[in-house]
């Protein structure tokens, strides 16, 4: 296969005109403003703001957002995240029940939680991770729940928090490929991704990870991940586009062509997911409703190989 180009005089890339097929559209209509006055009112944060998502505007207007606990300070600085780095407040005790009440106004059926990372802390964040999963199951006994958790420096008791309390699907990003890590996240291990993806699937769960591009991995490289996550039982895969949130962060060094996310999917379908979500706007929640029903996926791109 052809690699994608590596480019590196960020001076220029960095000015790289955004494709028309990255527009994104303008948050409106009463259910925005109806998440945006119950993300308010409930002091809660989500993802959907401090990561800059692109997607916002479409799943807060259909009533549903990814809230993201422990509050919005990460102890770790990753070079393409737009959520703030420092010395994050006090854990904050009453959160599990205040995402929990959220959520149940809400009336979603299916719903996104993940966290900053809390490093800081002996047990990682792992106790209020386990029991905002567990609020959220007993006020909303009828909501399925995705969890997109940080590798909590790959220890198993914290690990096994997160399987005791059972969500529907665990989800932790990679992000991008093995040679980039270090430069992409900082503090993070590629290897040890891996293994705490491998735990939560030998602990019973529903696995899922995702990779931005565009930052300088060619398709070579992509693929052996999807190789490595097949092979540590990975279930559902992301793939989308990287957006630079502010000068500070990586350049963007492409754009990825919507025809190379659709080869990507089938390539990731081929090698084993059971679910593959592939495309310039996709983000780790988007469409997760979808992601959590075994063989679904796969059973509609069988579909689409037969007509």
């Amino acid at each position: 296969m052809q690699e994608l180009p590596v480019l590196n005089n960020t001076s220029t890339t960095s000015r790289i005109k955004k494709p028309d097929w990255l527009r994104v559209k303008l948050p409106i209509g009463e259910s925005y403003r109806h998440v945006r006055g119950l993300v308010d009112n409930h002091k809660l944060h989500t993802i959907c703001e401090s990561g800059n998502c692109p997607n916002m505007g479409e799943c807060w207007g259909e009533g549903t957002a990814t809230f993201m606990i422990l509050g919005n300070v990460c102890t770790r600085s990753c070079a393409f995240c737009a959520v703030a780095t420092g010395r994050p407040d006090a854990v904050d005790w009453d959160e599990p029940q205040r995402v929990a009440e959220a959520i149940n106004l809400m009336r979603v059926k299916h719903a996104v939680i993940t966290s900053v990372d809390r490093d800081e802390l002996p047990d990682g964040g792992s106790i209020i991770w386990h029991n905002t999963i567990k609020a959220v199951k007993a006020l909303n006994p009828e909501t399925t729940l995705e969890t997109l958790v940080p590798d909590f420096r790959g220890i198993a008791e914290q690990i096994n928090r997160i399987i005791d309390a059972a969500p529907e699907v665990v989800s932790h990003n990679m992000e991008t490929v093995e040679r980039m890590t270090k430069k992409v996240r900082v503090q993070a291990k590629y290897h040890r991704s891996l293994e705490v993806l491998k735990a939560l699937k030998q602990g019973g769960m529903r696995t899922k990870t995702g990779l931005m591009l565009g930052i300088g991995e060619t398709k070579e490289e992509v693929i052996a991940t999807m190789a490595h996550l097949v092979n540590v039982g990975c279930d559902v895969l992301t793939l989308g586009q990287y957006l630079q949130p502010t000068p500070k962060h990586l350049p963007v060094l492409r754009f990825v062509h919507p025809d190379e996310f659709a080869e990507l999917r089938e390539i990731g379908y081929q090698l084993g997911f059971d679910y593959v979500e592939s495309g310039p706007l996709v983000r780790s929640s988007y469409h997760s409703q979808s992601h959590i029903i075994p063989g679904f996926g796969r059973k509609e791109w069988m579909k689409s190989k037969e007509q």
